[in-house]
């Protein structure tokens, strides 16, 4: 018997969502037949069968999120496909399906059924499981968890410090402190108040429900060292988030799982990166001129010499001279990359990705170019995978022809940084004449903003980087 586990599916992947089931219970599978879709924040993908054999039990269902080396199916490889049954008018079910041998898993109401996957948060049974019941703790002393997990805790009042993390470094997720809910039983809600999430009741009613939230709270300020993150949907301190209140012609848009990923990545990076943007004016005259002078060139050649391509040079090479922004946070240091790998921001059907573009600073503008026209089309056309989207440690992003001046983008995480670039605009400029003068000039001009983690950038490391990536672009010395 074989069990097929979720892999890791690329670098930083800690979970996947099961979004359709290729197979069902009872069929027959050659080896590297795909069994089954697999949703990632990086990208979409099947995972294959191991081995032949029948599909004896699917343990997973349908939109469920699962940590890295969770059972998803279990595979019997000793069977043949000859001694596989069809499915006929006197065939019945026991005939199609091989029995499991795992016991199967009781309905919902009975506690019974977590047991399969012992909580952390029983601490009898992870000791009898040999699990450490001590979550994994942030640089501050604080218990890590997502702000989908805070948010679950807080309503169902479970403490996060009896919760064992299965993402990323011990991270507790949402699905982590359901679990724990569950696990705890009907402890977990006070009897008198039927509603599961007192924290958005009236405060006036149940006075029990409403001191709820008071003792998550404190709860949470104890194992955090003072410090309560906002609750995304729930609010801070004594501020409550007004519920929606309906109303005609009102058009509520469920989050797809791909916007869901988006927001709640885009939310943990601005609770855990103290972020500073500084802005640098940039005159773009002399690469605009050679990139005028080569673009029809590469026209021809199937690629587009964009000033994407020519701001992806100009950062690769201030990384390599300041690689304190070729870094990423970990619990209680950090580490500065050796490798410089760019991240750059494309639009695609499902929402925003950011391939990347693995040593760039390697690469002249006709490798950055081809390199960019690949991963676009790859995304554009849906066709992008997991090893695309992994291991950037820098990130560029573009508004595109409908930008604006500027603006200050949140970090791509792990990352310690990301530039914006901004709207090009012909502006009124000074410069130096033939003589030495002073001149008035027309010029294209950008403005870069520097998004950084204010953690471990200093104000001086980012300056000098952004000051360089300027210098590069305005003296225009590449090779095309």
């Amino acid at each position: 018997m074989i069990d097929v586990t979720l892999p890791q599916l690329g670098e930083s992947v800690s979970e996947g969502t099961v979004t359709k089931w290729l197979v069902r219970e009872g069929d027959f599978v050659q080896k590297d037949q795909p069994l089954v879709e697999i949703g990632t924040d990086k990208a979409d993908s099947e995972l294959p069968a191991p081995s032949a054999g029948r599909v004896t039990q699917i343990l997973a269902k349908e939109g469920e999120t699962l940590a890295v080396n969770a059972v998803l199916c279990r595979l019997d490889e000793s069977a043949q496909s000859s001694t596989a049954p069809q499915a006929g008018p006197g065939a019945s079910a026991s005939d199609v399906r091989a029995p499991a041998p795992a016991p199967v898993p009781a309905p919902p109401s009975a506690p019974a059924a977590v047991v399969a996957r012992p909580p952390a948060s029983s601490p009898s049974l992870a000791a009898a499981a040999g699990l450490e019941i001590a979550s994994s703790r942030s640089v501050t002393g604080g218990t890590l968890a997502t702000p989908t997990a805070r948010k679950a805790a807080l309503e169902n009042e479970v403490n996060l410090d009896s919760v064992q993390g299965s993402g990323e470094r011990g991270r507790i997720t949402r699905d982590d402190v359901l679990r724990a809910a569950a696990s705890n039983g009907p402890q977990a809600v006070p009897p008198p108040a039927p509603a599961p999430a007192p924290v958005a009741a009236p405060p006036a009613p149940a006075p029990a429900a409403a001191r709820a939230p008071a003792a998550a709270l404190t709860q949470l300020i104890n194992q955090g060292g003072g410090f309560v993150p906002p609750v995304p949907g729930v609010g801070y301190g004594s501020f409550k988030v007004p519920a929606y209140k309906p109303n005609e012609g009102d058009k509520v848009v469920p989050f797809s799982r791909r916007r869901r990923i988006t927001a709640d990545h885009m939310t943990y990076s601005k609770f855990a990166s103290p972020h500073v943007v500084t802005v640098a004016e940039i005159d773009l005259n002399k690469v605009s001129q050679l990139r005028d002078a080569h673009k029809d060139r590469y026209k021809k050649e199937g690629h587009a010499l964009t000033m994407l391509a020519f701001v992806t040079v100009a950062v690769a090479r201030a990384l390599r001279e300041n690689m304190a922004l070729n870094a990423r946070v970990l619990d209680d240091a950090y580490v500065v990359m050796k490798d410089i790998n760019i991240g750059v921001a494309v639009d695609s059907p499902d929402g925003l990705v950011v391939p990347v573009i693995r040593r760039a600073d390697e690469l002249g503008v006709r490798g950055i170019v081809r390199g960019i026209d690949e991963l676009a089309k790859r995304a554009r056309s849906g066709k992008i995978t997991v090893d695309d989207l992994s291991g950037a440690t820098f990130s560029v992003t573009n508004p595109g022809l409908k930008g604006n001046l500027f603006g200050g983008a949140i970090i791509n995480q792990p990352n310690v940084g990301i530039l914006r670039m901004g709207e090009i605009q012909k502006r009124v400029v000074v410069v130096e004449g033939p003589g030495g003068e002073d001149v008035i000039a027309i010029h294209p001009v950008m403005y870069a903003a520097l998004s950084y983690d204010h953690r471990i950038v200093d104000g001086v490391a980012a300056n000098n980087f952004l000051w360089r990536v300027a210098d590069v672009l305005e003296k225009g010395e590449f090779e095309v």
